[in-house]
């Protein structure tokens, strides 16, 4: 960034000299030259042209010569018809090194001082434990928020708690119809495993009651509508609106069972949250603005008693904002959290970040918040989409039971990758070590996996491949940044000061030169990533610059190295590396090891 603003600024002016052209000296004209070109940085001289009155390559090598008679660190050029490759100075390169090679906060920007980014993520329902998809929509959220905070940018992680609704009055219903009293203590089951344990026995019965009904002749249509045990979940959620107390009772003690849980599965992820909204203090707020878009005739009532806006003039449909009964839905408390977190922190801006299904919702939200009601936060919402996690088995269906449930993942990575170490040989931790080990590889494994796919693609996540010591994999990067931190061990008991400066005239070679290079980008990807809110950047730079590393190393003999300064050099370009590696995978959640 330093070399691409410094670049900028010389070539305006040396347009201004040349052609009497005047352009702002932004970074973006300046890109990284293409592997297969010579050069480090690449100016695109086809928009000068015409100014210049001259062929491209004669423009590009007139801006060559003046930008070499005016950098210091741009040694040559070669021009690729209109294309102007720049040659940096080893010593840049050498001197850079020396800035930045044990910089602790290497590719972190100083904060700023400015209303913050709200990011809400995980969003649970309590009526079942988190599960793969959960997981991907917690990881995601949390890299994007360290990714952002790293970018300089003031954030607010937040969570909602869908803890009240139908699906919790489903459970509920089960457990008092089946559960005997069940609680986690006498089953010794997680509070969210027993509570999602009844809404899977709900709909068991569900279906078997719609099948007596529809054996008596009624409708599949009717009897989905009429089965017993879903009119008394109706029936329930009515009572818990009107503050039934015996209802009430039984809500908080299922939903403090379920909160337990999930804080066990989060600290595990090693997820936390500034603030956790619960639907059951919000969808209040939102009725409130829902009547206020009544008073303003921006919403009117059906003639079945719902309450509804008409947004067929932006292209949608008509949207439900309350039930007929009065009852509320989930837009209805999205419309009163987005009111309290504006009137909380006044962000500059709210993202979402749930599953592509609910596109239509968060379109929804944004028309009625912005253009409909006329509140201004509603234009700085931003819905983070993202696709699906599938397994080699399929979809998952939480009422059946098939989901891949978030602990029970965790426990068959933390094994996976105990098999896969053990199998390596040459095991010399302590009992306790290998366990920190395993959860540490394991969860990396799981992590990386899910975050090196773009998060609007779809994905298929295979346990055994994300283990893998060779692939794009964690374990591969988490491995190479052991091997760095056990060679800059040996070098200190060699006696070797990896802090002593570099001599100002250090000779490299390619292989040296491409690595400092690779490590020059990080700073850039981690913006690049905040920009696009992809941890897909962190993650397939970090890959791109272990796989560089190791190559390398390959190659590169840095401890049987005889010139003092040559090995020097390389050992303050592992120690580089290494931080570099450790920053990366911090901001994925990701923990490296210092010895594998």
């Amino acid at each position: 960034m330093i070399l691409e603003q410094t670049i900028a600024e010389a070539l305006q002016r040396a347009l201004q000299d040349l052609y009497q052209l005047e352009i702002p000296a932004t970074r973006n004209l300046i890109q990284p030259t293409r592997k297969e070109f010579d050069g480090d940085f690449t100016i695109v001289v086809f928009p000068y042209v015409k100014a210049a009155r001259k062929a491209p390559d004669m423009v590009a090598r007139e801006i060559g010569d003046n930008l070499c008679a005016e950098v210091d660190f741009i040694t040559g050029y070669n021009v690729v018809k209109g294309y102007l490759n720049l040659s940096i100075s080893n010593g840049f390169w050498s001197q850079y090194l020396d800035e930045h090679y044990k910089e602790d906060a290497y590719g972190h920007f100083p904060v700023r001082e400015e209303h913050p980014v709200l990011i809400e993520y995980s969003s649970p329902n309590t009526n079942k434990p988190l599960h793969l998809g959960h997981v991907r929509n917690n990881l995601l959220g949390h890299s994007v928020s360290q990714i952002l905070m790293a970018c300089g940018c003031p954030v607010k992680q937040v969570n909602l708690v869908n803890d009240r609704g139908i699906h919790i009055c489903k459970s509920m219903v089960a457990w008092l119809r089946y559960g005997n009293g069940e609680t986690p203590e006498s089953s010794g089951m997680k509070g969210d495993h027993l509570v999602g344990k009844y809404y899977v026995v709900f709909d068991q019965h569900y279906k078997a009651e719609q099948k007596i009904l529809i054996e008596q002749g009624l409708s599949e249509a009717e009897a989905t509508e009429q089965a017993p045990i879903l009119l008394e979940a109706r029936e329930m959620l009515r009572k818990w609106e009107a503050n039934d107390p015996d209802v009430r009772k039984l809500w908080q003690q299922m939903n403090q069972w379920v909160y337990a849980g999930f804080d066990t599965t989060y600290d595990r992820l090693g997820i936390h949250f500034d603030k956790t909204y619960y639907e059951s203090e919000t969808y209040l707020l939102g009725k409130a603005l829902v009547q206020e878009g009544l008073d303003k005739g921006v919403f009117y009532k059906h003639e079945d008693g719902s309450v509804r806006v008409n947004l067929t003039d932006e292209g949608l449909d008509e949207k439900v904002l309350l039930r007929k009964d009065g009852t509320s839905v989930y837009m209805t408390q999205d419309l009163g959290t987005a009111q309290l977190r504006y009137e909380e922190f006044h962000p500059q801006k709210m993202i979402y970040v749930v599953g592509n299904e609910q596109n239509y919702h968060f379109d929804v939200l944004k028309l009625v918040l912005g253009k409909k009601l006329g509140k201004e936060f509603g234009n700085s919402i931003h819905h983070l989409s993202y696709g699906m996690v599938e397994l080699p088995s399929g979809k998952m269906k939480s009422r059946e039971g098939t989901v891949v449930d978030a602990d029970d993942l965790m426990d068959s990575m933390h094994e996976e990758a105990r098999q896969s170490t053990e199998a390596l040989g040459k095991f010399d931790f302590s009992p306790e070590e290998a366990d920190n080990l395993y959860e540490m590889i394991g969860l990396g494994a799981l992590k990386y996996f899910i975050l090196k796919v773009d998060p609007t693609k779809n994905m298929l996540f295979n346990p055994a491949e994300s283990i893998d010591f060779n692939g794009n994999t964690a374990p591969f990067i988490q491995y190479t940044h052991a091997r760095i931190r056990s060679l800059l061990r040996k070098a200190a008991e060699q006696g070797v000061d990896v802090n002593t400066p570099l001599p100002e005239q250090t000779v490299m070679t390619d292989l040296e030169r491409n690595l400092i290079k690779t490590l020059y980008q990080y700073p850039q990807t981690v913006l690049a990533a905040g920009e696009s809110y992809s941890p897909a950047l962190i993650a397939n730079y970090i890959y791109a610059l272990a796989k560089e590393f190791n190559h390398f190393y390959q190659d590169t003999p840095v401890m049987r190295e005889q010139d003092a300064a040559l090995r020097l050099l390389r050992l303050k370009m592992c120690c580089f590396v290494a931080i570099t590696i450790r920053n990366g995978m911090e901001l994925l959640g990701i923990q490296v090891p210092e010895r594998m």
